[in-house]
C-alpha cells in the first residue's frame, strides 16, 4: 500500500488487525469476521509496526523479545516449557537470517535492519498465515533495505504479505497487488495498472518520477547526492 504521509495506510493496517474498529463495514480474515476483535485478528496474522513505535530500552535481548512473544502467546494450557518455547524463537531468528552473535544483545544494541529482522521473527514465531508490516525499509540504511526487501520475498512464497512502504521500487518483481490511499482506496490492482502518471497524479500531482518502466511518486525515492 502507497500513499502520501496521512493518508491512512496505518490506520488501514490497524482496521485489518482488529485494532480500530471501522464505522461501517467489516472485516473477514480466512472466513472468520475480526472486526474490532484484535484476539481473534491475531491467531491469524503477525504484525511489524513501524521501528519508531517500539521502544528499544526494554532489558531484553533479542532472543527473550521473541521468546516473550509465544509466552503472552500461551498464557493459557497447555503451555510451552522453556526448551519448546528457546527452541521455537531460535528457529524463527534463523529465518530472517540473524546470527546468533546477535541474539544475546540487547534490543537498543541492534542497528536498524538487525533490529526490523527481530520485529519480523517476533511477527514469525507463532507462524501465521498473514503478514502485516507497516513501513519495514523505513529507519534502514540502503544495503540493509535490499537485503530485507529480499527476506520478505521469501516469506512471501509461503504467506499473505500486506505492506506499506515508501520504496515500491524495492519490492515491485514480487508484488502482485498494489492499493493506492488517500483517505480513501483511489485504486488498485497489478503494480503496471497503478503506478500510472494518470493515476498517480491523482493523488500526488505533478510530484511523480518515470523510473524503470514505472512513474514514482517523489517524496518515495530515495535520491543519489
Amino acid at each position: 500500500m502507497i500513499g502520501p504521509n496521512g493518508a491512512g495506510k496505518t490506520t488501514l493496517l490497524r482496521v485489518i488487525l482488529g485494532l480500530v474498529k471501522p464505522r461501517r463495514g467489516r472485516v473477514v480474515v480466512n472466513g472468520v469476521d475480526v472486526t474490532g476483535r484484535p484476539q481473534q485478528a491475531g491467531r491469524m496474522i503477525g504484525y511489524v509496526p513501524q521501528l519508531t513505535m517500539l521502544d528499544q530500552h526494554y532489558p531484553l535481548n533479542v532472543l527473550e523479545f521473541v521468546e516473550l512473544e509465544l509466552l503472552l502467546r500461551h498464557r493459557r494450557w497447555p503451555r510451552l516449557s522453556n526448551k519448546e518455547t528457546r527452541e521455537k524463537a531460535a528457529r524463527v531468528l534463523r529465518v530472517v537470517g540473524l546470527d546468533e552473535s546477535v541474539w544475546s544483545k540487547r534490543l537498543v544494541e541492534l542497528s536498524g535492519g538487525q533490529l526490523q529482522r527481530s520485529m519480523i521473527a517476533r511477527a514469525l514465531v507463532h507462524d501465521p498465515p498473514i503478514l502485516v508490516l507497516d513501513e519495514p525499509l523505513s529507519s534502514v540504511d540502503p544495503v540493509g533495505k535490499h537485503e530485507i526487501s529480499r527476506l520478505i520475498a521469501r516469506l512471501a512464497e509461503k504467506k499473505l504479505v500486506i505492506l506499506t512502504s515508501h520504496d515500491p521500487l524495492l519490492l515491485l518483481e514480487n508484488t502482485n497487488v498494489i492499493v493506492l490511499l488517500n483517505k480513501a482506496v483511489v485504486a488498485a490492482g497489478k503494480p503496471e495498472d497503478v503506478l500510472r502518471k494518470d493515476v498517480l497524479r491523482r493523488v500526488y500531482g505533478e510530484a511523480i518520477t518515470y523510473v524503470e518502466n514505472y512513474y514514482i511518486p517523489d517524496q518515495h525515492m530515495v535520491r543519489s547526492p
